[in-house]
Formats: structure tokens, C-alpha cells, sequence
């Protein structure tokens, strides 16, 4: 580091230097030297510097924002602390991990969390013991490092939305009074979603390095399970619904679905049923009740079809509801937010490209993604041919954004891939701006486009990171990630994310 700050120091001598100079060299050498003493000087500066003075520039607002979102269904209280110290107080001894679709008992836990927190991955989880989740809430709650913050996917991506004072955020889900002292002032919250208790979700977090037992974790990250049956049946959805009418918003963002996880697929499917249909929001659809099947999607009768549609996913088991809500509920949104396991999950589920891959190596390969998200649009995305309004996928990963689009539906993609880029980076090391000595630049250097089809390849350039390329009607804008080295907090990244490229994104109007 001191060397670079030498270097700086004695190339901007020099530059002065050429000033005083200025009058006895021609004009032709004075720029030329100029020029290229500016260009080391710019090289010299970090990697990290440079890429946030490139998002400094490339990241503007789209020329027809938002004014007013409505965001549903799920809203929680997040009681965050360390999972080491929460396994230890609840007297587990490390283990062998191994992954549990649900969760039963505190041994199940600990497998669980060993399991996610040896591959640094992300993972939530539903318990289902009532008294034993209260058991274990209890110690969590009442330990000294606990901390409680707003949670669930939609109260989050409400609460980072409601940081624009130009915005007005209606948020439906179960609100009890934590939650909903700890809500911003600009988020609206109907009385017919407020209830007389929180539901608490349990966030255990683990830092790079940390260890359990044999298990070191390779990135920070955190383990999710709650006991939490109001957002698991969705209960809030026809409060959302009939909220909508009178608030008249111009953007809808939707969550929770993976917690319908935790109930029968009896009641699941029937559930994701009425989610389609959205009790008094008729869409039109017909269905084979054989084959649970949408045939076709006629109209949307009370919201205007102008009005764009996010879907926010997460983390999720069982492979037929993957497929069920990709066939059911994709073609009826615009827009879709998810990580690197819910992507590759989804394509497991649908046996889609590159699903033999069991699991992720490290940082996800920007082709196996690439691909990925072109088949999600090619085969559930707008086309002529197809009954489907999805025309964007907004992805993250440690490392880096990508935004895919179907092109002349939406605007601005560079800008909102940048700003969910460096949303990452403040969220993660709690500043208001990015510090480069507290990031590190971890995107693959050069990547090639695709693995299928004959690929582009392509070298980051930290001075321009912003990266775009094509593929058959559908655009890619690519964004490295600045990675916090000690983050402060790793749970509703995801959200602060998609909340942040919403914001700087332009919805054609179609």
C-alpha cells in the first residue's frame, strides 16, 4: 500500500513539474506527456478505487422513476447473532453436517448449519417443533450478542426502498408491534395486517474463517429456520390485495412464497392456487386440475397491465414447488430476483442447462449462469408464442450482478446492475458510502459468456466494469461485486440488492 502512495506522490510531482515546464515544450509533447502521466496515475489507485469511481459515473437515474410501491407478503422481526455461539449455548457438540428439508430437533440444527456453513451458502430452513423452536428462540433472544432487526424478504425490500424519501412504500404482511416500531416512517402498514405478535425468524451468521468443529466456513454468510406459520400460509395476501386498489401503486415487489414450505402440499398447492388468482385480482387463467397446469393468461383485471410485477425468491427444497411456482406464477410477473443457489435449484428442478451441476465450486461461473438465465427467458419469458410478462431476472452472487433483460422492456440496466453492486458493498460493511481499504475486488479477472453457445471472452476492466453483451433478443449487463472483507451483517443483502436495482430500473411502458 505504501508503495503505491510513493508512487502516486512522485508521478504528481512530476505532473507539476511538466507545468512549470509548460511554456519551453511544444503543445503537441506537453499533452502527450500529460496525458500518459494521468493515465499511470489512474492505474495506480486500487482496483476497488477504481471501480467505484466508474459506478460513480455509470450509475444515474432512469429518466421515469417509481413514486409509489406495494410490497407483500412476508414481514418478520430477525433475531441475528452468531450461530457458533448459539449452537454452544444450546450445549451442541460439532458434528458432521448434513442437510435437513426440515428442520425437527436441535441435532438437526447442527447438521444443517455445518452443512451450509462448510460450503459458505446461504439456506433457510422451516422447524417444524413449535415448542422446541420457542425453546431455542428463547436462548437466542436472551443472548447478549442477539440482535433484532426488520426481517422477511418483503419488509426488507420495503424498508431499503422507503431510504428514498421520494418513494412511498406500502407494506402488507404480519406487522406485530416490534416490527413495526422498527419500520421506517415512510413505510405504510394497513391496520388489517397489524397482529398482536411477532413472528421471529432466527438468523445464525458465520464469518470467513470461522470454524465449528472441523467445519471452516469460506465466506460469511448465515443459516435461516423459524417456526413461522402466518407467513407460511400467506396470511397476509388478501390484505395486500384489497390494500391495492386504494394505494394505486405504480410497482408491485411480491415474497414469501418459499415459506409455504412448511406446509402440506396439499395445502401448498391450494395456496399457490389462490396466490395466482389473488382473490379479487383476476387473471384470466385456465387450468388443467389433472395437470396443475396454466394454460394461458387472458387479462389482469384489477391492476393495470402497466403496472410492473417483481417476484423476490429464496431459498428452497422440494423440486415439484420449484417447478410449480416456475410453470404457475412466473408468467404472470415481470421481473425476478435470486441468488446463486435458488438459480441453480430452479434449473435442477426443471432439469434445465448445466442441472447434473450438484453444487456451486467456489464463485459461480458466469457462463453456467449466463446460460442459465437466457433459458429461463427463452423458454418462460415473453414471446410472441407465449403467454408469459417475465422480461427480467436480476441475479447475485458474492462476487457479482448480473442483469438479464428481454429487450425493449426495460431501461437504465447498467445503472441498476452498478447501484445493486454497490448496495452489496455499504450493506454488508454497515457504511453510507464504499470504503475501498474495507472491500475487495473478488469477480473473476477474464470469463467467457456462455458454455452452450459460442462464447465472448471477456476481461473485467475495473475502470469500466459495467459489462454488457447480446444473445438473441436478450441483454446481459454484468457488475462486479466490491466484497466486504469483515462484513457487519450478511442476512437481507439479497433484498437491499433487488430493492436497490428496482430503483434504478425503467419499465417500458408496453
Amino acid at each position: 500500500m505504501w508503495q503505491r502512495s510513493v508512487c502516486v506522490g512522485l508521478l504528481a510531482l512530476a505532473l507539476g513539474y511538466l507545468c512549470v515546464l509548460g511554456p519551453e515544450l511544444p503543445p503537441a509533447a506537453l499533452r502527450q506527456l500529460s496525458a500518459s502521466l494521468l493515465g499511470t496515475l489512474r492505474r495506480a489507485r486500487s482496483l476497488e478505487a477504481r471501480t467505484v469511481a466508474a459506478w460513480q459515473a455509470a450509475i444515474v437515474r432512469p429518466a421515469r422513476g417509481w413514486a409509489r410501491v406495494a410490497v407483500g407478503v412476508n414481514a418478520c422481526v430477525d433475531v441475528v447473532l452468531s450461530g457458533v455461539k448459539l449452537l454452544e449455548a444450546l450445549g451442541l457438540e460439532p458434528g458432521d453436517g448434513k442437510d435437513h428439508a426440515v428442520l425437527s430437533s436441535r441435532q438437526d440444527l447442527g447438521e444443517a448449519f455445518s452443512h451450509f456453513m462448510q460450503r459458505g451458502a446461504a439456506a433457510e430452513r422451516f422447524f417444524s417443533d413449535a415448542a422446541a423452536f420457542q425453546d431455542i428462540a428463547r436462548t437466542a433472544s436472551e443472548h447478549p450478542a442477539a440482535q433484532l432487526f426488520v426481517g422477511g424478504n418483503a419488509a426488507l425490500i420495503g424498508q431499503k426502498l422507503a431510504t428514498n424519501p421520494d418513494l412511498k412504500i406500502l407494506l402488507c404482511g404480519p406487522v406485530g408491534p416490534r416490527l413495526h416500531e422498527l419500520l421506517d416512517d415512510n413505510v405504510v402498514v394497513p391496520p388489517e395486517s397489524m397482529q398482536e405478535r411477532d413472528e421471529f425468524h432466527l438468523i445464525l451468521e458465520y464469518q470467513a474463517g470461522e470454524e465449528w468443529g472441523q467445519v471452516k466456513a469460506p465466506t460469511a454468510n448465515r443459516f435461516i429456520f423459524s417456526h413461522d406459520l402466518s407467513n407460511g400460509a400467506l396470511n397476509m395476501l388478501e390484505v395486500f390485495v384489497s390494500s391495492l386498489d386504494e394505494f394505486q401503486p405504480d410497482l408491485v415487489v411480491l415474497s414469501g412464497l418459499h415459506m409455504m414450505e412448511g406446509q402440506s402440499k396439499e395445502a401448498r398447492q391450494r395456496r399457490l392456487m389462490e396466490y395466482i388468482h389473488w382473490s379479487d385480482i383476476t387473471f384470466g387463467i385456465v387450468f388443467k386440475s389433472m395437470h396443475r397446469k396454466i394454460i394461458a393468461v387472458a387479462s389482469i383485471s384489477d391492476i393495470p397491465t402497466d403496472i410492473p410485477i417483481h417476484l423476490e425468491l429464496a431459498s428452497m427444497t422440494d423440486q415439484d414447488f420449484m417447478s410449480n411456482i416456475m410453470h404457475q406464477v412466473f408468467p404472470l410477473v415481470n421481473s425476478i430476483g435470486l441468488n446463486e443457489q435458488e438459480l441453480l435449484f430452479l434449473t435442477q428442478a426443471a432439469s434445465g442447462p448445466h442441472a447434473s451441476l450438484g453444487s456451486w465450486s467456489g464463485i459461480p461461473d458466469v457462463g453456467v449462469v449466463s446460460d442459465i438465465l437466457f433459458w429461463i427467458l427463452k423458454e418462460h419469458g415473453r414471446a410472441a408464442e407465449r403467454a408469459s410478462d417475465l422480461t427480467r431476472i436480476h441475479f447475485h452472487t458474492l462476487a457479482y450482478h448480473i442483469l438479464a433483460t428481454v429487450d425493449g422492456h426495460w431501461g437504465n440496466q447498467a445503472a441498476a446492475v452498478a447501484a445493486g453492486a454497490r448496495a452489496a458493498g455499504t450493506q454488508a460493511c454497515a457504511t453510507d458510502t464504499i470504503d475501498t481499504s474495507r472491500v475487495l475486488l473478488k469477480a473473476p479477472r477474464e470469463f467467457l459468456t456462455s458454455h452452450t453457445e459460442a462464447p465472448a471472452k471477456i476481461s473485467l476492466n475495473p475502470d469500466e466494469p459495467v459489462v454488457h453483451w447480446h444473445r438473441e433478443g436478450i441483454s446481459f449487463h454484468f457488475s462486479p461485486v466490491l466484497v466486504c472483507k469483515d462484513p457487519v451483517r450478511t442476512v437481507g443483502l439479497g433484498d437491499a440488492i433487488s430493492a436497490e436495482g428496482l430503483l434504478y430500473s425503467e419499465a417500458y411502458p408496453q
